[in-house]
């Protein structure tokens, strides 16, 4: 099921995109005259395979009497695909490829930073370039969102306690990312991990170390790779970070980001976003997220 939200009257609204359109769910469940579903995007991450069955009852049935509301995509704000998680971890040099690019030996443990809801924003949306930093770089990356409460999980169960993935931009400001030996000053700017199109829920991914991810800057591919490269892959990662605190449903991961990003270019070839850019991020089975990029005011 590929779930996303939109915006609506200030609030975040509820759809799924099937092949006749966006659904809104909402208006369906109340055309159809369904109570027992959940509307909000986080709630049905929190009830995990019984929520989307009952969304799934719902399409049906709506189908059947035909209630199904459609959304206007044409002229649809798009949310996150993820709207409140508790928390946002990053891994940090998670792709061989990278590491190489960028002359960092491989991490011997996964390296982990975080960011802030500040940072959320979704398709199609526009981010402004921050006046304080001359360095804005790309990373597409695959985010792991959990359905379950996970601590002490092992790695073989990781996958288990997965609600599904979505597409991600872990936008970084290189200039304040390295003003020290912390990160997270180059990650938690404003509108910084844009993501979606789409959640797309686990049953549907099958194996996430397995997807084609490329990113595009003016319709110039920039970065283009395989999750299977990952140094530390998404049962591992799920693992490790859950030995040290508790997962908690909505919980976003994003995990690392593969070759080609501007850094990891000699310096006279180095292009960082600019105002005026159109970046779209692209994962196999998940879809492509793009952004215009504008100047700050």
């Amino acid at each position: 099921m590929k779930l996303l939200t939109y915006e609506a009257q200030g609030l975040h609204k509820m759809g799924i995109q099937t092949e006749k359109g966006i659904v809104d769910v909402q208006a369906t469940a109340e055309k159809t005259g369904v109570t027992n579903v959940e509307t909000d995007i986080m709630s049905v991450i929190a009830g995990g395979e019984q929520a989307t069955n009952q969304l799934s009852k719902l399409l049906k049935q709506a189908e059947e009497t035909e209630t199904t509301v459609y959304v206007d995509s044409e002229n649809l704000v798009w949310g996150p695909s993820v709207t409140k998680p508790h928390k946002i971890i990053c891994v940090g040099l998670n792709y061989r490829k990278h590491a190489d690019e960028t002359n960092a030996p491989y991490p011997e443990v996964p390296i982990l930073f975080n960011k802030f809801d500040n940072t959320l924003t979704g398709h199609n949306s526009e981010i402004p370039v921050p006046k304080v930093t001359e360095k804005l770089d790309y990373e597409v990356e695959l985010a792991i969102v959990i359905g379950k409460k996970a601590k002490y999980v092992s790695e073989a169960d990781a996958l288990d306690y997965v609600f599904g993935y979505s597409t991600a931009n872990d936008l970084s400001a290189r200039d304040l990312q390295m003003r020290t030996p912390q990160w997270m000053l180059g990650k938690i700017g404003d509108k910084f991990s844009p993501m979606g199109p789409y959640l797309v829920t686990a049953d549907e991914v099958d194996n996430p170390n397995n997807l084609n991810l490329k990113t595009t800057v003016n319709g110039e591919v920039k970065q283009n790779s395989n999750t299977s490269d990952m140094i530390f892959n998404c049962s591992e990662i799920v693992s490790y970070i859950s030995q040290y605190l508790t997962l908690e449903p909505g919980d976003i991961i994003l995990t690392g980001t593969p070759e080609g990003v501007v850094l990891g270019l000699p310096e006279d070839q180095q292009r960082y976003i600019q105002p005026g850019d159109v970046i779209t991020c692209e994962i196999e089975k998940l879809g492509a997220l793009t952004n215009y990029y504008v100047e700050e005011k």
